[in-house]
């Protein structure tokens, strides 16, 4: 008789986003003239850049002719986009090896299928709060989950404890959902923990374009000793408004050996039996993203989302309200005013203001009574909203 893999029926219900689109649907049948400003799912508004939009429509071109039609392609990504990436990273003094990129069709695929390399034996630890995926992908496992204690007191960056075994550590920084960003002291306590303790860091850098403090890393690899304890996942679904043509990459150093094995070879071995590969005309698009003139295009949009956040962060300075997150990041945290449970914060926010974020509660138990808003909506909007917020709020 069929087995099913019971991991499943530990998974809460349904996820977060979803049970969020849900209630909202609801309030929105019951309240068809309500204009409801959505600030909780993060999917970009601003369309692809023109560069992006110019190179795809070469590549459709190139699918229509005989001499220079692509079939199946190179799984781990063509040269010239895995070269582009390595220039981005060189422009922030990280050093690259071609074969130690991998494209993807995104950050949230990857940060699944990476487990496929190592043992569900292993104790893997996370951020509470942090992003669902992170969880619920090892719950399926059947993975031991522990958790780092994030908190107000230590703005939402917790740091090594020396009493914490853990095999696999998911760091994301700038961090989602709380838009907080280690500083490079910070992320060297936890190279030099994992390191030591012979465990993996899964870094999640989706949100990387968008520290604007020099003094911040952009990537793990900027830290010493990082590539040997250290597998970094990036997306453009942010960076560059990839969310619905979908292309990331993941960096696997070879120097990281565990068990007298190489994780870049496991993960390539991985890819070419599961994974055809991203389509040339999103990778041929992806390439642009890194073009001289696709950086400048795409850092427009960032600014764009930035500007939002700065009306956000603004709003919240003047009503009093803690939070992290805005200058480096797209995500805006903050307390529920009087401590109010997250989702009934949700739904005094959506019958009140007819703003629509996503309840803390959410993120885990350290979430509750903190809410985050995305800065990825249009500007008129964006200051609507917290006008709504303050209207409801002093």
């Amino acid at each position: 008789m069929l087995k099913i893999n019971k991991n499943y029926n530990n998974l809460a219900e349904s996820y977060l986003f979803s049970t969020v689109g849900k209630k909202i649907t609801e309030y929105s049948a019951k309240n068809p003239d309500a204009k409801i400003i959505r600030m909780g799912i993060g999917d970009v508004t601003k369309p692809l850049c023109g560069a992006v939009i110019d190179s795809m429509h070469k590549a459709v071109d190139q699918m229509a002719d005989s001499a220079t039609f692509k079939g199946y392609g190179p799984e781990q990504g063509y040269g010239f986009v895995r070269g582009a990436v390595k220039n981005y990273y060189g422009s922030f003094g990280v050093s690259l090896a071609d074969n130690e990129i991998f494209i993807s069709d995104g950050a949230k695929s990857d940060v699944a299928n990476i487990l496929d390399i190592f043992s569900t034996d292993n104790t893997v630890l996370v951020p509470d709060p942090v992003y669902p995926v992170y969880v619920d992908t090892n719950v399926m496992a059947g993975r031991k989950i522990v958790y780092a204690d994030a908190n107000e007191e230590n703005g939402f960056l917790p740091l090594p404890d020396e009493n914490t075994n853990a095999d696999i550590i998911y760091i994301c920084s700038p961090n989602n959902p709380t838009g907080a960003v280690y500083n490079k002291e910070q992320l060297k306590k936890w190279v030099d923990f994992a390191n030591a303790n012979k465990s993996l860091i899964l870094f999640d850098a989706a949100y990387e374009a968008f520290v604007s403090d020099e003094n911040l890393p952009r990537s793990i690899f900027e830290i010493e000793g990082a590539k040997t304890c250290a597998i970094e996942i990036c997306s453009l679904s942010k960076t560059a408004g990839f969310t619905g043509t979908r292309c990331g990459y993941t960096v696997v150093p070879n120097d990281l050996v565990f068990e007298d094995t190489s994780l870049n070879k496991l993960w390539l071995r991985r890819q070419t039996t599961k994974f055809n590969g991203v389509a040339y005309i999103i990778q041929s698009g992806a390439a642009a993203v890194f073009s001289e003139e696709g950086q400048k295009q795409v850092r427009e949009a960032i600014e764009y989302y930035k500007r939002n956040a700065a009306v956000m962060t603004a709003a919240f300075d003047e009503m009093g309200i803690w939070y992290t997150g805005g200058k480096n990041s797209p995500y805006i945290w903050f307390k529920c005013p009087n401590n109010m449970y997250s989702w009934d914060f949700f739904d005094l926010l959506l019958e009140k203001a007819n703003v629509a974020g996503t309840p803390g509660a959410g993120f885990g138990k350290n979430g509750e009574n903190f809410f985050r808003l995305t800065a990825f909506g249009n500007y008129e909007n964006t200051v609507e909203a917290m006008n709504r917020i303050k209207n409801m709020i002093l």
